[in-house]
């Protein structure tokens, strides 16, 4: 039996999700096929299945990267003296001009799209489903305790359900993001500011109280 090197799987694997992402983005995930992944990827159909058994595990693989990197942050986060600045930082970061302007929206654009496609695709597609579900649990569940544990120390109003603060945040973030599809003209900053002030107002101590 020929012996796996670690490091060199884990390094094609990596390559495959980015060439699957690439797909994903430019054709949906209908519309990008094994063998168009396989194309970007540089390598058979037979040696992708060494790797991943269908479409749908590939999606769940980077789905699970996705949450280890925002399991890091969010623990970064449960440290911070303001974690409201502190979440409003990171939205900025995620949205990050490190490219031209142009670039960007464009980059930006595809990667609403795909996220778009992903939920469509959840609506007929229990394995899908599945994965979106579960991966909007987990992410909910990491601002939901970072929430909580902010309110015990008096960093956010204790009024807030967490579960539903939570969610109502994502809402709101998710939202913003898909406004880059239906407007891709309208200025990134200036939203990006606006959702800051939201975000402010919203779990700011006190501000929830009834007057």
């Amino acid at each position: 039996m020929r012996k796996i090197d670690p490091v060199k799987h884990e390094q094609k694997r990596r390559d495959i999700l980015e060439a699957a992402g690439r797909c994903f983005a430019k054709d949906g995930f209908r519309g990008a096929s094994i063998s168009s992944i396989c194309s970007e990827a540089k390598i058979s159909a037979g040696h992708l299945y060494h790797y991943f058994a269908s479409k749908e595990a590939i999606i769940e693989a980077m789905a699970a990267t996705g949450l280890e990197h925002a399991e890091q942050r969010f623990n970064h986060l449960m440290k911070s003296d303001n974690p409201i600045e502190g979440l409003i930082a990171e939205i900025e970061q995620a949205n990050s001009q490190s490219c031209t302007m142009q670039q960007h929206q464009i980059d930006m654009r595809a990667k609403k799209q795909l996220h778009v496609d992903m939920l469509a695709e959840a609506g007929r597609n229990p394995a899908m489903a599945e994965i979106v579900n579960k991966h909007s649990a987990k992410i909910r569940g990491m601002l939901a305790t970072l929430l909580e544990t902010a309110q015990k120390r008096g960093q956010i109003d204790q009024a807030l359900d967490p579960d539903l603060a939570a969610a109502i945040l994502l809402g709101a973030m998710e939202g913003v993001g898909n406004m880059t599809m239906r407007d891709p003209e309208l200025d990134m900053k200036k939203k990006l500011e606006m959702l800051s002030t939201l975000i402010k107002r919203f779990l700011t101590p006190g501000s929830s109280k009834e007057k």
